[in-house]
């Protein structure tokens, strides 16, 4: 169990965030005078977009609208070629959409010496990038992922069925610009899981290793916003109020697992994502009401954290958590998404095995009792 004292710990974040602003506004302000390029996708509302950012600062020098989600390592290597291939030094990155968008960008910065030198960083687990980047400014477009304010980006290879983290200090993005209203328009679907995954962010950076105080107090905030405002915004998707909500919610989420990097949840998410196709935010979320039992007698800061956004009895808290979660039509099973007994198994000794796994403050005992009781596996 690690140690509660508060004696000894720091919180980092150089992200200059703007928040609740017109996005179009501050874009103007920061490109003026520079060779950018844009990472968004290949839709007309952000075609929109960035028709309206050309009219005012120039023609970005390229733009790469063919994110998918879950970058991928064969696509990424061709949009690094793409934007390698310029003539003109770019001295910014927009990335203007979600966050795979996000990522992407992250992963294009680090590549201007070519994809290949990224991915044997990240495959062979290299401690320090030393690869130039480009500056990087964020404007993100759904509220969950929190990618505007940590460093670390999200490689998937789906040939391989593997999942890596490119994580660099220089990647941390030096604006993020969080504009609710570009959030107005999102699906439901849409919403639902990135609200989840931002509530996993939160929660994840409380039954954590490497949680502090500063972090717990954004988690906080963050999950209970999520857990009072996300099921009435998936009611009213138009609701401004409610998106603004969820965006500073998502932002601080971002703002807790920037400094103690995601735990358990996570690790559980990845083949269910990989091999069953299942969308992140519900493949992190899914698991939450299990972690939750498994660490209901916590102590210290980190259990008054998650008491304060529980109520101090954390069982029933747990309890409550799967009521919400079920009421989104979230399934808590694995084999509901496709795993049979054994490939749960197989997941779960992976997941407690890993570098997520390891960060997360329980066991793997807990956990399994905890799904036995809960029919889970």
């Amino acid at each position: 169990m690690p140690n509660d004292d508060f004696h000894a710990w720091s919180y980092f974040n150089p992200v200059n965030i703007k928040f609740n602003v017109s996005a179009s506004t501050e874009l103007v302000t920061e490109l003026r005078g520079h060779r950018y390029a844009v990472v968004t996708y290949d839709e007309p509302y952000f075609a929109k977009i960035c028709k309206e950012l050309e009219d005012l600062v120039g023609p970005a020098e390229c733009t790469i609208n063919d994110v998918q989600p879950n970058p991928d390592c064969q696509i990424l290597h061709e949009q690094c070629e793409r934007l390698n291939s310029k003539v003109t030094n770019i001295e910014i990155i927009v990335a203007l959409g979600g966050g795979s968008v996000i990522d992407t960008a992250k992963v294009l910065s680090a590549s201007t010496l070519g994809f290949s030198k990224v991915l044997d960083f990240v495959t062979n687990e290299k401690k320090e990038l030393n690869l130039p980047s480009i500056p990087i400014i964020a404007v993100p477009t759904t509220a969950g992922t929190g990618s505007e304010v940590t460093c670390w980006a999200t490689i998937w290879d789906e040939t391989e069925q593997k999942k890596y983290s490119l994580a660099d200090p220089d990647l941390y993005p030096k604006y993020a610009i969080i504009d609710p209203s570009l959030m107005v328009n999102k699906p439901v679907d849409l919403t639902m899981a990135t609200g989840l995954d931002a509530l996993s962010h939160a929660l994840e950076s409380i039954w954590n290793c490497n949680a502090n105080p500063v972090s717990a107090r954004y988690a906080i905030f963050a999950a209970k916003t999520i857990i009072r405002d996300l099921p009435e915004l998936l009611s009213m998707p138009k609701n401004l109020a409610l998106r603004e909500n969820l965006a500073e919610a998502a932002l601080m989420s971002g703002l807790a697992f920037s400094n103690t990097k995601t735990a358990i949840a996570h690790n559980l998410s990845y083949p269910i994502t990989l091999k069953y196709g299942v969308t992140h935010g519900i493949a992190c979320s899914f698991t939450l009401p299990t972690i939750l039992r498994s660490v209901a007698k916590i102590g210290g800061f980190r259990g008054e954290a998650l008491q304060e956004i529980f109520g101090t009895n954390l069982l029933k808290g747990a309890d409550m958590l799967t009521s919400t979660l079920s009421a989104m039509q979230v399934k808590m099973r694995f084999r509901d998404y496709g795993a049979n007994q054994e490939e749960t198994t197989n997941i779960i000794d992976a997941a407690f095995l890993g570098q997520r796994g390891k960060n997360f403050i329980g066991s793997k005992e807990d956990f399994l009792v905890s799904a036995r009781a809960g029919n889970v596996v």
